[in-house]
């Protein structure tokens, strides 16, 4: 008897830590001490006075993203952006020196729901309001002679901007545009001819743009990606072809007028007199604005805009400043 209660105490034991062994191995157990764990720690987390603080704080540096949209005045405008505060990653940051940090919140951007691409073809006069860029488009059929020492500020500055070419001119300058491309620059369709748009044949609008698509890319190597009418004249089915080749129409919320020749002081007041955010600002390779390029550019900065290509400004990426903060409109 004694023996067979020895084997049956052993068969227990054997069972118990059997049982104690599938318990601490087997992956559900493990998924299990793993949920326990996260839960504790979360749990902690929100217990911590900096958690909350940085929770409750975190509504001051957050924005609504904005959808593209149409507009009955300025036609298509891009969407922008919004921004909020990831709370669990700037928590573990704010950890360590133990009080709420504002230049150590991390933040994420949140797309708008409506893009630019999902709009129909329609002419783009401005970016986003709230975005504080602006962008220089240079047409380029002319004015040669003052290109180099426009490109020599832009660099000066770090500024890239988008110059608009015509196709003859390509055709002709070819290393002029080459200049332009390894310089950084975007360059855009500004038709192959400079004619009227508006008063073009449907397969007249094809030609313009496809001829100069095609001597751009052989030219540059670069594609265009936006269509700059002639003197701003166009009409709905010009913006539909250059669609079908994939541009957006440009125009443009601020004109220099330079090809009046206007001197240095009008030029720039005229721009800086209404400067805006999302400004598509019209250029062209004059003497004016040649000499006015320098100081327009410093003035442009000093009322906190960038200055970028019109990708850039015609993007949903939000514009941060150097603490990761989002900028105020």
């Amino acid at each position: 008897m004694k023996e067979v209660w020895g084997m049956k105490k052993f068969s227990y034991l054997v069972a118990i830590l059997f049982g104690a062994w599938l318990l601490v191995s087997n992956p559900f157990s493990d998924h299990y001490l793993t949920y326990l764990k996260a839960e504790t720690i979360t749990v902690s987390m929100n217990e911590d006075p900096l958690y909350m603080e940085i929770v409750e704080k975190a509504k001051k540096y957050e924005k609504e993203p904005s959808d593209a949209k149409i507009d009955p005045v300025w036609q298509a405008i891009p969407g922008y952006n919004g921004v909020k505060v990831n709370i669990e990653k700037s928590y573990k940051k704010m950890k360590k020196e133990g009080r709420f940090t504002e230049k150590l919140l991390v933040y994420e951007e949140v797309y708008p729901q409506v893009h630019l691409s999902e709009l129909p073809p329609a002419a783009i006069y401005k970016g986003n309001p709230e975005k504080p860029m602006v962008s220089f488009i240079i047409n380029v059929a002319w004015g040669n002679e003052y290109l180099s020492d426009m490109l020599e500020t832009l660099k000066k500055h770090h500024v890239t901007a988008t110059f608009f070419l015509e196709g003859r001119w390509v055709k002709n300058h070819p290393e002029l545009a080459k200049m332009i491309v390894e310089a950084g620059h975007e360059v855009g369709n500004h038709s192959f001819t400079h004619p009227d748009m508006r008063s073009l044949s449907t397969s007249r609008i094809h030609n313009e743009i496809k001829r100069t698509n095609e001597v751009i890319e052989a030219t540059t190597g670069e594609k265009p990606r936006w269509f700059a009418p002639p003197s701003g004249s166009y009409k709905e089915e010009v913006a539909k072809v250059a669609s079908a080749y994939g541009l957006g129409t440009v125009m443009w919320s601020l004109d220099t007028i330079d090809w009046q020749k206007p001197s240095p002081d009008v030029l720039i007041q005229r721009v800086m007199g209404k400067i805006h955010n999302g400004a598509l600002i019209l250029m062209h390779p004059t003497d004016s604005t040649a000499k006015s390029l320098d100081r327009l550019i410093t003035q442009i900065k000093a009322q906190n805009l960038e200055i970028g290509t019109v990708t850039k400004l015609l993007s949903e990426d939000r514009i941060m400043n150097k603490n990761g903060l989002k900028e105020e409109s």
